[in-house]
């Protein structure tokens, strides 16, 4: 518990340091991300591979805050083969995932779904091999959908919004254009597209090069004059809910509806949260025990 609660404060540190600076790409490019094969393992999965209690040890830090590739590799394995060395991504999660591409699958012999990352129910099962075990997994195997992460910043620059589809454009020696991208909006993101190794190689693409979106512009900007009047609306009742974890993160902010908050004196309040406080106008009280 106490790890958990160590992770996320230094994840909204740096969320912090990352919030007010400006993006390198102000330019309207999106740095391309080229994702090979990989593995997210929840701690029940890393502790059945590597041994009880076991932690992934990071080997490199990725492009979003927070996340790391680890030491650590499995083996994957279908009905008709096996792929060695695959990575694992930390921290560990909640679910199982494991992320390859069409060319992968068919190594393997099985047709996992196109999915957005975190979507496994109904997906294809895979077997995972490790030094200390093997974990045989009924679902989890997909192939994930092109996604571009990015700051709420960004999406109000881009004019996109949290979910959106949009139509993106690559530029080179073989300029591809690839439909059906999502666009992942959270503060703990950095502006960064993601595609797998099928997507790069279909437009001769490399790990840096800049995307471009041709087709978004979901945000319809609403005239004074179209705005419709509201006569003699009541005023909204404030509503008081009492906090009682350790720790208050922006996240809990966001996701409690009351405007005052109230939580124990010995309650850690992370320096986004005030922030979401004061953005939402929302009222912290501080209980004494």
């Amino acid at each position: 518990m106490q790890e958990q609660l160590v992770q996320k404060i230094v994840e909204e540190v740096l969320q912090q340091v990352l919030k007010n600076q400006p993006s390198p790409h102000d330019d309207g490019k999106i740095p391309i991300g080229v994702s090979a094969r990989h593995v997210h393992l929840a701690q029940a999965e890393v502790e059945q591979l590597f041994g009880e209690n076991y932690q992934l040890t990071p080997k490199f830090e990725l492009s979003q805050p927070g996340q790391f590739a680890a030491e650590e590799t499995v083996v994957i394995a279908g009905p008709k083969g096996s792929i060695e060395r695959v990575r694992i991504l930390g921290p560990a999660r909640t679910l199982t995932q494991v992320e390859v591409s069409w060319t992968d699958a068919m190594k393997l012999g099985v047709k996992p779904p196109l999915r957005v990352s975190g979507d496994i129910k109904g997906s294809s099962p895979v077997t995972l091999i490790g030094p200390k075990g093997s974990a045989v997994l009924t679902e989890g195997l997909i192939i994930a959908q092109a996604h571009i992460h990015m700051s709420p910043s960004d999406g109000l620059r881009f004019q996109v919004v949290d979910g959106q589809s949009v139509q993106i454009k690559v530029q080179g020696i073989r300029p591809i254009t690839l439909s059906n991208v999502l666009i992942r909006v959270s503060e703990r993101y950095r502006l960064e597209m993601h595609i797998d190794t099928d997507e790069a190689n279909a437009g001769l693409i490399q790990q840096g090069a800049l995307a471009e979106i041709i087709n978004g512009q979901a945000i319809e900007a609403i005239t004074v004059k179209e705005r419709p009047l509201v006569v003699n609306q009541p005023p909204v009742k404030q509503s008081v809910y009492h906090f009682d974890k350790k720790l208050l993160s922006q996240v809990e902010v966001l996701e409690i509806e009351a405007q005052e908050i109230v939580v124990p004196k010995k309650t850690i309040v992370t320096a986004l949260a005030y922030d979401k406080l004061r953005e939402l106008n929302k009222k912290l009280t501080i209980r004494s025990e």
